[in-house]
C-alpha cells in the first residue's frame, strides 16, 4: 500500500469514528488490566457482563485476592478459560501488592512479568492508560493488516512491527482502536462487509464481499467517484444505529 493510501485509510477512519476507545468498561487501570487478561479468547460483551458482576464487589487487588481463586470463579464461570484467568488474576493481584504497590506498572517488562499477561495485553494497557503508540495485534487486525496490504505478515510480531512502521505517526496513538473496531464489524472474517467499509476502494483484497452493483464500480470508477462512494459511507458509518 502506498503512503499517500495509508494516509487516507486513517484520515478516513478518524472521520467516521473520531475518538475511538475499547469497548471493555473499566473505571480504573486495574479493572482494564483484569479485564483485558479475562479477554483473551473470549468476547468483550462477555468479559463486560461477568465484571458488571465482579467490580461492584471487588476492583482492587486486595479486593480481588481477597475472594481467593474460587470466589472469582463465581463471578468469571461464564467466560472461557475461567479456571486458569482466575489463577492469572489472583497471581497477578498478589504480584501488584507485592512489587507495585497495588498499582498497574507503565513499564513493558514489568507488565509482562504478570501472570497472564504477554505482549499483546502489555501493548493494550500502555496505549489505553499511559498513551503509548503501540500496537496490540489480535486476530481482527492481523487480518485486517494482511487484508488491506496495510502491514503483511505470516506472524502476529511481524503484522505488529510493520503496523508500527506503516502508520502515519499522527495517528498511531487510535490506530489500535480503530483497526480493531473495524475488523469486528466491517472487515469481518466469512463476509466482509465491503460494501459498507469506508477504505474499500484502498483495499488490496481481491475477494471482496461486495453487491452487484459495486463489483461493477470499484474495478471501473475513476478516483473522483471512489472518493465520492468512501465519503458516503462515512457518512453512514456516522449514524448511530437504532439498538434492538
Amino acid at each position: 500500500m502506498r503512503p499517500a493510501d495509508r494516509e487516507e485509510l486513517f484520515r478516513r477512519l478518524q472521520q467516521a469514528n473520531p475518538n475511538p476507545t475499547t469497548e471493555l468498561r473499566y473505571t480504573s487501570p486495574f479493572e482494564l488490566l483484569v479485564s483485558v487478561v479475562l479477554s483473551a479468547q473470549a468476547t468483550d460483551v462477555g468479559v463486560n457482563k461477568a465484571t458488571a458482576r465482579l467490580y461492584p464487589v471487588a476492583n482492587t487487588p486486595e479486593a480481588i485476592l481477597a475472594l481467593g481463586e474460587d470466589g472469582l470463579i463465581e463471578y468469571i464461570n461464564t467466560i472461557g478459560l475461567y479456571r486458569s484467568k482466575a489463577k492469572h488474576v489472583i497471581g497477578l493481584c498478589q504480584m501488584l501488592i507485592e512489587q507495585h504497590n497495588s498499582q498497574v506498572p507503565h513499564h513493558r517488562a514489568a507488565l509482562e512479568a504478570l501472570p497472564g499477561v504477554g505482549r499483546k495485553t502489555a501493548n493494550v494497557i500502555l496505549n489505553t492508560i499511559f498513551g503509548e503508540p503501540t500496537m496490540a495485534v489480535d486476530t481482527h487486525i492481523f487480518r485486517l493488516g494482511n487484508r488491506t496490504g496495510l502491514a503483511k505478515g505470516k506472524n502476529v510480531l511481524e503484522v505488529e512491527q510493520k503496523l508500527l512502521k506503516n502508520i502515519p505517526k499522527q495517528y498511531l496513538i487510535d490506530a489500535h482502536h480503530w483497526l480493531i473496531l473495524h475488523g469486528r464489524y466491517v472487515c469481518q472474517a466469512r463476509k466482509p462487509k465491503c460494501g459498507e467499509c469506508v477504505i474499500e476502494d484502498l483495499c488490496a483484497f481481491k475477494q471482496k464481499n461486495l453487491p452487484e452493483y459495486l463489483k461493477v464500480e470499484s474495478s471501473t470508477k475513476p478516483a473522483k467517484i471512489a472518493k465520492k462512494t468512501a465519503k458516503a459511507k462515512i457518512s453512514m458509518a456516522k449514524t448511530p444505529k437504532a439498538k434492538a
